[in-house]
Parts: C-alpha cells; sequence; structure tokens
C-alpha cells in the first residue's frame, strides 16, 4: 500500500507547487508596467552631480538605456537628442542611463554622437535591475504625475516618429 501512496503523494506535492509558482507569477507586477508609478532612482551624471527621477515631476520624461556596444543604440541616439532639443523648453526631458562599467568609453561615445541631454551612469545595473531590462535600448516615458505611459524595447528606425508622437500627446 506505501508504494501506491507516495507516488500519489508525490505527484499531488508537484501539482500544488506548480499552482503555487503559476499564481505567484501571475501576481507578479512589473517594475515598469503602463500607469504605474515609475520606479525612483537617483544616478551620477557625466559631469559629476546626481540626478534623481522623482525631482522630475512635472516634466514629460524619457529614460533611455542605452549602451556603447549596442549598435541600435548608437543609431538612436543622434534621434533622440533632435527630440530633446526641439521639446525641451515644453517641459520634456531626456535621460540616458548608460549601462557600460567604463565611463570613459561612455562619455567618448556620448561626445562623438554630440549628445546634450544628460547622461547617467548605471555602472552597477542596480536602476536597470529597477527597470527590468532585457533589451537593449530600452525607453520608458513617464508622464508629468510620474507613472509609466508607454515602454519601448529595442530600436529599428523609424521608432522616433512614434516617441514623438507620444511626447507631444503627454506634453499637451
Amino acid at each position: 500500500m506505501r508504494t501506491t501512496l507516495l507516488p500519489a503523494f508525490l505527484r499531488a506535492a508537484r501539482f500544488a507547487a506548480a499552482v503555487a509558482l503559476a499564481f505567484g507569477a501571475s501576481a507578479a507586477v512589473p517594475a515598469i508596467a503602463p500607469l504605474a508609478a515609475a520606479p525612483d532612482f537617483t544616478l551620477h551624471t557625466m559631469n559629476g552631480p546626481n540626478l534623481r527621477l522623482q525631482e522630475q515631476r512635472g516634466r514629460v520624461v524619457m529614460v533611455n538605456f542605452w549602451a556603447t556596444w549596442c549598435g541600435p543604440c548608437r543609431q538612436e541616439m543622434p534621434q533622440l537628442n533632435r527630440l530633446y532639443e526641439k521639446y525641451h523648453a515644453a517641459g520634456f526631458v531626456l535621460l540616458g542611463v548608460n549601462v557600460d562599467d567604463d565611463t570613459r568609453k561612455a562619455a567618448e561615445v556620448a561626445g562623438k554622437l554630440g549628445v546634450t541631454f544628460p547622461v547617467l551612469l548605471d555602472t552597477d545595473k542596480a536602476v536597470s535591475k529597477l527597470y527590468e531590462l532585457s533589451t537593449m535600448p530600452s525607453t520608458v516615458i513617464i508622464d508629468r504625475d510620474g507613472k509609466v505611459r508607454y515602454v519601448h524595447r529595442g530600436y529599428l528606425t523609424g521608432y522616433e516618429d512614434n516617441y514623438e508622437k507620444q511626447i507631444r500627446e503627454l506634453l499637451k
């Protein structure tokens, strides 16, 4: 009798564990879900001082995660810079969060690309983990109230047109 009960018990235990895992996974809320509050962070800027996301409330904020080794990131940067320069006076902030270990290389690439928006340094990847990054580049657009409105993963030519439409909508 024990030989038949033990497999049934193991099957029941495995089933219960699977249900618990499935429930836990479905109950998890991503850190950057649209309409959720954007996770706050503070990072050093490439120029030295710290910058805190929460201090940008009242502005439309684009947070763009990038790396020097990422080709699409380098391709996207001049387009992002154009948006920054066009809408900055209207209350738009663009924060480029670089995830490289070598901050000198990040500064070199940003300089070559003519970046004028603030570049923040996430060398320990804490903010990247907070925002659950899985793709480079990743872009999060946050409204004036500090809520995530749009999340973009990756970059292809033409994405900047969609970014611009979303920025204009949130600036109204």
